[in-house]
């Protein structure tokens, strides 16, 4: 895989848009035409400097008409100014005709998805066919270093040009397509990807690829890899080119036929460069098929093209699933075709699965967003409104409530996800437990736990995935950036059969996958049953006379009737990082904290986290201001854990505190701390609220600082200064509470800030 070229931009025809259906004129020349100069390609977040050249058309351009440059929503690129002219991202205008330029920039005020504006308005005169307005963004020739790029890498950033010839305040955009590529930086760090469980002799992949300091394949590398497996793979090289130009390498058709844990370190010489996640090889009726089922391109709200998106999946984030979810009230008919044609066309039984589908838009109040996957291409789209749609010819198949959907697709061969984005899903409002497999407890925009525990107490019996719903081009691999999301996106891991389309839909409906927050690690739960249960085939509330059979085991997302008062659980992990702690739940209720570690293990490592979120809706942002002082202690190291952007001031200060200018979206975030003392105070301030306590009242326990808002705190609790446990097994009795369902299910972290989390084991009271 190489950096691109060329541009290939999103043909403005596939974007739904709600521009003004009037226009001074039927020819486009009326209005003008526009010119982009400057550098070629970009790379991201360098500093730019770009010169767009308007040139007035035969209607002339009015006094107090203007001309917008709208950019996309989703691109963090520096804030423009006008003010500062030595500071980054200055702006300026002139014009060789009469009058002045003002500009004027609002970061939301065009319309979706060009929310990003700078209006450049004529005062004082009017300009004729032939005049120009230059606007220089970047503009370096008072001290300003540039315009600041975005931090992920896009095929064609865009300049998108409007007008307004006659001082209507109604624009109408030109044809052009002004765009540059933003590539990719210089190599951060090395990336080998491994899926985590497959059954002997059964082909797998490893994935090898740097990544730039904001997450972006690079093809700025070159090196010849040395490659080093813990066991015997067939058909694994001992060395691996990666040429220049190369964003990633995949070794396709690898076996291993003897069980076991493979983990594969990649070598340049004698340096670590990287080592894969686990991988399990043994018999059994599953594998692991990982995916990222939730994300959109620049057809929408996103950037890049539909191909782009299934592209990177594939071959930059080396998954075995994805689906594309566009918002439905922006896919026009002729985007709606085009998404069909690319899943058909990227879907390959046994290699790859593409699911056709639509994020389901709906307003909060009537149900919030939900997840629709088709398991063949040709469907009805069943959107929300035509909120951005001029072509109104299929408004009468809208459903406008989440009731009317579940009413319009009882008869079709899909599957829903509840899930929380710029609107949250209203599962109080409606559910349909046939339908609606599975909440999305953690995507880019945050965690939310809260969702699975409002399903029980509505008595709902869902499954978790997690995924990225990401928005910048990079499905599986999808980090934050600058602004607007807060957290790298997720992950699922289906348990299936087969890697086709059958066997992850048999999987979705079983519930039979767990969601991560963006790693790859093996997690099974299983219960047995001391006596026969239950198996219930569907969810016996929704069908009462589905087929039942007695098991003595049950997995992750089971339905099982068992009447006891207690059951064993089984917990097995195997992780990439070390393992902090392990909750097993009952509900809400969390039964029981493993760590691989005691009391006698812990050391002078401390560590510090922040958490939660305002509310459920989309102000959930919080924001968190902190100063940490250890007193007479000195820090003799300092490690930030999902510290996404390395621009936001989170650091060291002297030689015992720490302050951070920090945000959370129900995720966490925080750091470590080594500590050459425990004779001393720690005192935290935030805006959120403080807590002081001794250092030595710091023990493996959580000491918690309650913040308000939705699961917002503080915690603060110590570790073993080295914790070398990525494995763990685990079995424990859980109580039942008799009459009621039981949700048994696990909640994994690890020392490097990511988490895990089961489709629970419903054991739910025996139907007489």
């Amino acid at each position: 895989m190489s950096e691109p070229v060329r541009p290939e931009t999103v043909p403005h025809r596939t974007v739904g848009a709600g521009y003004p259906s009037v226009a001074p004129g039927a020819d486009p020349k009326m209005y003008g035409t526009a010119q982009l100069s400057g550098p070629d390609a970009v790379e991201a977040r360098s500093f730019q400097t770009f010169t767009m050249t308007y040139t007035v058309g035969s209607l002339g351009l009015d006094d107090t008409g203007s001309i917008c440059v709208c950019f996309r929503v989703m691109s963090d690129f520096g804030k423009l100014q006008t003010i500062d002219p030595i500071a980054p991202n200055y702006v300026s205008a002139t014009t060789d005709g009469g009058g002045r330029i003002t500009l004027i920039y609002d970061s939301d005020g065009g319309q979706r998805p060009w929310n990003k504006r700078l209006v450049a308005r004529l005062d004082g005169g009017f300009l004729n066919k032939g005049e120009k307005i230059i606007i220089k963004f970047g503009d370096t020739t008072q001290g300003s270093p540039g315009m600041v790029m975005q931090t992920f890498a896009e095929m064609a950033f865009e300049f998108r040009v409007m007008v307004d010839v006659v001082a209507t305040r109604h624009y109408h955009p030109l044809p052009e397509q002004l765009t540059v590529p933003v590539i990719a930086g210089p190599v951060d760090r090395w990336c080998a990807v491994l899926p985590t469980l497959r059954r002997l002799g059964e082909a797998f992949q490893l994935g090898i690829k740097a990544e730039d300091k904001w997450g972006n394949p690079t093809g700025q590398a070159q090196k010849d890899l040395r490659l080093v497996a813990n066991m015997p793979v067939e058909g694994l090289p001992d060395t691996c080119r990666v040429s220049s130009g190369d964003r990633a390498v995949t070794l396709n058709g690898l076996r291993v036929q003897d069980a076991g844990t493979l983990r594969i370190k990649i070598y340049d010489g004698d340096v670590e460069l990287a080592e894969s996640g686990p991988l399990i090889i043994r018999e059994g009726d599953f594998s692991g098929y990982w995916g990222d089922m939730h994300g959109q391109s620049g057809e929408t709200v996103g950037v890049g093209r539909a191909e782009h998106y299934f592209d990177f999946a594939r071959n930059m984030a080396f998954l075995d699933a994805t689906s594309h979810q566009a918002n439905d009230f922006q896919i026009n008919a002729e985007f709606w075709d085009d998404i069909n044609k690319v899943t058909a066309a990227y879907d390959e039984p046994g290699r790859f699965v593409a699911l056709p589908g639509y994020e389901w838009s709906g307003n909060t109040a009537v149900g919030g967003d939900h997840n629709v996957f088709f398991r063949h291409e040709g469907r009805m789209i069943r959107r929300s409104s035509h909120a951005l749609l001029a072509d109104m010819s299929a408004q009468a198949s809208d459903a406008n409530t989440l009731k009317d959907l579940y009413a319009s697709l009882k008869d079709e061969d899909c599957v829903l996800y509840a899930h929380v984005g710029g609107r949250y899903a209203n599962i109080k409002f409606a559910h349909d437990p046939i339908l609606e497999t599975a909440f999305e407890l953690h995507s880019a925009w945050g965690s939310f736990e809260w969702m699975l525990t409002d399903a029980f107490e509505m008595g709902y019996r869902t499954g978790v995935v997690c995924n990225s719903d990401g928005h910048k081009g990079r499905p599986g691999a999808s980090y934050p950036g600058a602004a607007t999301f807060g957290s790298y996106g997720g992950l699922t891991c289906f348990l299936a059969d087969t890697l086709d389309r059958d066997g992850i839909f048999k999987a979705m409906r079983a519930r039979h996958h767990y969601g991560t927050t963006g790693v790859r690690m093996h997690l099974a739960v299983g219960a047995e049953f001391d006596q026969p249960a239950t198996f219930y085939h569907q969810n016996p509330d929704a069908v009462p006379d589905t087929e039942s059979n007695p098991v003595n085991r049950a997995i992750m997302g089971d339905i099982v009737g068992y009447d006891a008062e207690s059951v064993k659980i089984g917990i097995e992990l195997e992780t990439a990082a070390p393992i902090e702690r392990v909750e097993l739940r009952n509900g809400k209720e969390c039964v029981q904290t493993f760590r691989p570690y005691g009391k006698v293990d812990l050391g002078n490592r401390i560590r510090t986290i922040w958490s939660g979120a305002e509310y459920r809706g989309r102000g959930r942002n919080t924001t968190w201001l902190g100063r940490a002082d250890f007193g007479d202690a000195k820090l003799t190291a300092f490690n930030k854990i999902n510290a996404w952007n390395p621009e936001r001031m989170f650091e060291q200060r002297g030689t015992n505190q720490v302050i951070w200018d920090a945000i959370t979206t129900g995720n966490f975030m925080g750091f470590d701390t080594i500590v050459d003392t425990n004779d001393a105070t720690l005192n935290i301030t935030t805006n959120r609220g403080d807590l002081e306590l001794a250092l030595s009242d710091i023990g493996m326990e959580d000491t918690v600082l309650d913040a308000g808002g939705l699961a917002r705190q503080l915690k603060v609790f110590r570790l073993p200064e080295v914790n070398p446990h990525r494995s763990m097994d685990i079995e424990f009795d859980v109580p039942l509470t008799a009459g009621k369902d039981n949700p048994i299910w696990v909640c994994v972290t690890t020392e490097d800030g990511h988490q895990a989390w089961s489709s629970p084991i419903y054991v739910v009271p025996l139907i007489s």
